[in-house]
């Protein structure tokens, strides 16, 4: 991800009304080989093998932090106390506890801190938060989110740091996919009251590598059914988080059915708008999006947008709130939204446990 990201600012002229322009001055890895890719960029001044002495330099104010899940806690607070603003990785802290303390230095100290969340920022998925927030869907029937894909579905496939939850997090895939989920509904306001969740271990072995094999206890998939009130009116959600959903290559999607209208979008479909209206008749309507973005590029409108597109435009919205730039723009996901979906996550550990419903 660390490259994804010098990749962006490489290309950072692109961007036609971003009123910041970052320029990436240092960079710090335990991996060599990694560390050594960076070396092709003109801007890179510091190559560090220990974030302390990153966070020492006075040229940087900005740290970007992608590292395994029990890391985050430790290195976060170690950027805010060196007075650093920080851009974090999902999910903000191995759980609860840990997010709730990041959240609460960064208040503490003053620092500017947000959580990386890209699928937000494709053309459909603000177009249907915009449709969902406007107030035009009537009275609420159903929401539904979820990101899906079956990276996990080879048995033979060798164990990683994700599926172990010593580094991944006791909440497993809610952890590693669950922020791209709940962005979209927390910033509405639709925050579960109670939550029943079926959680799936469907490996429990993997192997290690080297001929053996060892324990594999994450959870894979996730599904919480959720009760949100709407208006003082209980409403289904359905938020799906899975990692072994037989076809499905990394897919996001976003649903809120209404009484009057409707809106659907899906990576699976990444140029198209599902929308509905009620009149005399109900019918699904078909909308071809192209290159509408939040801050504008020089990429032609009947193009479509790409994965380094949306992390542009995600840091973009970073680096533009921080310069308190954003207007009406959409922001990234705020230390509360991330403490929040933590929040939902240990309900569902909770609801798992103990087979049942469990009031938030």
């Amino acid at each position: 991800m660390g490259r994804e990201v010098a990749s962006a600012f490489g290309r950072w002229f692109a961007l036609l009304d971003c009123p910041v322009r970052p320029e990436l001055t240092g960079v710090c890895d335990v991996n060599a080989a990694a560390l050594d890719w960076f070396r092709k960029l003109p801007t890179v001044r510091h190559f560090d093998t220990d974030h302390g002495s990153l966070l020492a330099r006075p040229d940087i104010d900005v740290v970007y932090v992608a590292v395994p899940h029990h890391l985050h806690e430790a290195i976060y607070l170690d950027v805010l106390r060196a007075g650093k603003d920080l851009f974090a990785e999902k999910p903000f802290g191995i759980d609860l506890g840990a997010a709730r303390r990041i959240r609460d230095e960064a208040a503490r100290l003053g620092r500017f801190v947000r959580v990386s969340s890209e699928f937000p920022f494709l053309p459909g998925a603000q177009r249907a938060f915009r449709l969902a927030a406007s107030g035009q869907l009537g009275r609420i029937i159903g929401i539904r989110a979820a990101l899906l894909h079956s990276s996990d579905l080879d048995p033979a496939k060798p164990i990683n740091w994700k599926r172990q939850n010593r580094y991944c997090g006791e909440a497993g895939v809610m952890n590693d996919l669950g922020l791209h989920v709940a962005h979209l509904p927390l910033r509405l306001g639709w925050k579960p009251a109670r939550v029943y969740a079926q959680l799936q271990k469907i490996y429990r072995t993997r192997p290690d590598g080297k001929g053996g094999s060892v324990p594999c206890d994450t959870w894979d998939n996730a599904a919480l059914h959720a009760t949100v009130d709407i208006g003082g009116e209980p409403v289904p959600m359905s938020l799906e988080m899975k990692r072994m959903a037989p076809t499905e290559t990394n897919t996001w999607l976003f649903e809120a059915i209404g009484t009057d209208r409707g809106v659907r979008f899906s990576t699976k479909e990444p140029k198209t708008l599902w929308t509905y209206r009620r009149e005399r008749e109900q019918w699904w309507e078909k909308t071809d999006l192209g290159f509408d973005m939040g801050f504008k590029a020089i990429t032609g409108s009947i193009f479509e947008p790409g994965f380094p597109d949306i992390l542009m435009q995600m840091w973009a919205a970073f680096l533009s709130e921080r310069a308190g730039l954003l207007g009406d723009r959409f922001g990234c996901a705020t230390p509360d939204e991330a403490v929040a979906q933590h929040e939902i996550w240990a309900a569902a550990l909770t609801s798992q446990r103990e087979q049942s419903v469990v009031h938030l």
